[in-house]
């Protein structure tokens, strides 16, 4: 099979090569490093590029511009991919606020460019995009909570399992970030369901493994871990420490990604994480990571929080599991850790 990743440097678009690749199809990752533009040196992915080329035997790279729509269509024309895997994002609330053109250029803008390249070039292929929980917006913090002695929790026994896809995404507070994948995802989904295209959108919760470029604004358990070991200091910002997010390791992401790619369904939405199983809160992903690591985190608490973060999420992972049995988490939160801290 032919398969086109964009993002193909970052975590999911790594594990995705890495993967495919493994099972024998011919991979074009597309991704040119703008994480290093967005975060600097310590977001810079050309050591992972170099990771890729060193253990894959198909894979081949791109560095153009998922913003540059010509060089899209070409693209697309030339090698008539049968899968593309659109992991390629802004995927900072902070960084969008600062620089909001380019966050929607790439988030929405580069995702319209694929989306019709592929209904002009490749109109059997699968398209699956990562998008993100940020498009409901902060009405999972509409919901009614508890506030428990180390977390945040649902108060009420309905929403126990976690977020569903029918909660709304529209009305309330997003941010800039959130706002340009809300663009990205009803499109993909508008391809699904006007074009026929077959397009699957996954609404991605905390996603972690050791291939992430952390930083601060991007990929908080990775950072987390990072600093913890190097001893620097980390910021926590608002709702005590309290805030809860469930957890997913890369290959677990790319094995539902590739449960839809045998089986798709046209404009077909879910949510994507670890679930309550895998869920943890700031709090104690820090108490976690200090016994892994043997030494206590100096944190600095800031009150105000990051505006549009979500106090409470978990991933219902009803839908996904009901459409796609065979799919299950491998790895728990504690081996997630695990993993981090040891590489």
């Amino acid at each position: 099979m032919k398969v086109i990743v964009t993002g193909s440097s970052g975590l999911i678009g790594s594990e995705a090569v890495l993967w495919l690749d493994g099972q024998g199809h011919q991979v074009l990752g597309v991704d040119n490093n703008m994480r290093r533009d967005f975060f600097g040196e310590k977001g810079d992915t050309r050591w992972m590029l170099q990771r890729l080329r060193e253990r894959t035997e198909r894979f081949q790279h791109s560095g153009d511009d998922i913003r540059d729509r010509a060089t899209m269509f070409k693209l697309w024309e030339d090698y008539r991919p049968e899968l593309i895997v659109h992991c390629a994002a802004q995927p900072s609330h902070d960084l969008a606020a600062a620089r909001p053109l380019d966050d929607f250029d790439v988030n929405a803008v580069g995702t319209m460019n694929l989306l019709e390249a592929t209904r002009r070039f490749a109109p059997e292929a699968v398209f699956l995009l990562m998008s993100t929980n940020k498009v409901y917006g902060d009405a999972p913090n509409h919901l009614p909570l508890v506030e428990l002695e180390t977390r945040w929790d649902y108060a009420d026994p309905a929403d126990h399992d976690g977020i569903k896809e029918t909660l709304s995404i529209d009305q309330n507070l997003h941010s800039v970030f959130g706002a340009s994948k809300v663009a990205a995802d009803v499109m993909a989904q508008e391809y699904g369901r006007y074009y026929g295209l077959r397009t699957g959108i996954f609404r991605g919760g905390c996603l972690t493994g050791p291939s992430h470029s952390g930083v601060e604004l991007h990929g908080f358990l990775n950072y987390l871990v990072k600093v913890a070991k190097a001893g620097e200091p980390y910021t926590i910002f608002g709702y005590k420490g309290k805030q809860v997010r469930d957890q997913i390791h890369s290959y677990d992401v790319i094995q539902a990604l590739w449960s839809f790619a045998q089986n798709p369904r046209p404009g077909e939405v879910y949510n994507l994480g670890g679930g309550r199983a895998n869920s943890g809160s700031l709090m104690e992903c820090v108490a976690a990571v200090e016994a892994l690591v043997g030494k206590k985190l100096e944190t600095t608490y800031v009150e105000t929080a990051r505006k549009g973060d979500h106090i409470c999420y978990i991933s219902d992972l009803t839908k996904l599991q009901r459409h796609y049995p065979n799919w299950r988490l491998t790895r728990s939160l504690p081996q997630i850790l695990e993993e981090l801290v040891r590489g």
